[in-house]
């Protein structure tokens, strides 16, 4: 059996698995503050490998290239609670608590809360909504989020700078964010957007920047790197693709006998 999700408010979400569970390439829409109640997550997110296991708590920002292996705890099990953090509700908050618009959020973008009795406490309040058949309505969902913004703040008031920071994404180095994110399977229009940028502007910059277009310079980087893989650190081609970015394991072997004129299991 597979990873099942049960989706109880829009923003709030029970991830279970019975199995190692590996999640497609996405975009962090909101941000997000989860805990690890079984197994543990190994997460690739913007560039980083972290690794976060049972009793976990974490605080992750919004606009990030996100992925993750869920590994069952020694009980079978994967579990974790996350809650999004809505920029509606957020902006809300922020006017009724006359907190000003922060300037641009410079800091660590995953935060690892430490234990704490009251964040831990509201979690364990979460769990009953996982199976109740109490209404659940959006004014239900808020209030939820109010108390998660409450208690962050109570734990570090500098937590305002990372919530209340509402700026639009804002033009990035290009050529940093893509040797870190080369291995992420999103469209390219998600780049563009994450370097804050037009498709256009993106398609521009990076020829200025790398001297080929965007797809022709990913499939290099990733090809190159799984060569390096296969060579020097003996991985098999099979272990190697999706993180690569590869779709499926065909079009990885077509691509690198392409350019390196045998296949990954010939090189070898």
């Amino acid at each position: 059996m597979g990873e099942n999700k049960n989706d109880i408010f829009s923003n709030l979400l029970f991830s279970c698995a019975c199995e190692k569970y590996r999640s497609d390439e996405q975009i962090l829409p909101e941000h997000f503050l989860a805990i690890h109640l079984s197994g543990e997550t190994h997460m690739q997110i913007t560039g980083k490998n972290l690794v976060f296991k049972e009793g976990s708590i974490i605080l992750v920002r919004k606009n990030q290239l996100f992925r993750a292996v869920k590994i069952p705890g020694s009980n079978g099990e994967y579990k974790a609670v996350a809650i999004f953090l809505n920029e509606d509700v957020l902006r809300k908050y922020a006017s009724l608590h006359r907190i000003p618009e922060q300037e641009r959020y410079i800091g660590e973008s995953t935060i690892i809360i430490k234990k704490n009795p009251f964040i831990q406490g509201y979690f364990k309040s979460l769990l009953p909504y996982e199976d109740s058949t109490i209404k659940k309505t959006h004014s239900l969902s808020d209030i939820k989020i109010n108390e998660a913004i409450e208690l962050l703040l109570q734990y570090n008031p500098d937590f305002k700078k990372f919530l209340f920071d509402f700026s639009k994404l804002h033009k990035i180095d290009i050529e940093k964010f893509m040797l870190q994110n080369y291995k992420s399977n999103v469209p390219i229009e998600q780049f563009a957007k994450l370097t804050g940028r037009s498709l256009a502007s993106f398609k521009r910059d990076f020829k200025k920047t790398f001297g080929q277009s965007p797809r022709q310079w990913l499939q290099g980087q990733r090809l190159t790197e799984a060569h390096r893989l296969i060579t020097k650190e003996n991985q098999k081609p099979t272990d190697i693709y999706l993180d690569l970015g590869f779709e499926n394991l065909s079009h990885f072997y077509f691509s690198f006998k392409q350019k390196y004129g045998v296949t990954p299991t010939e090189l070898k």
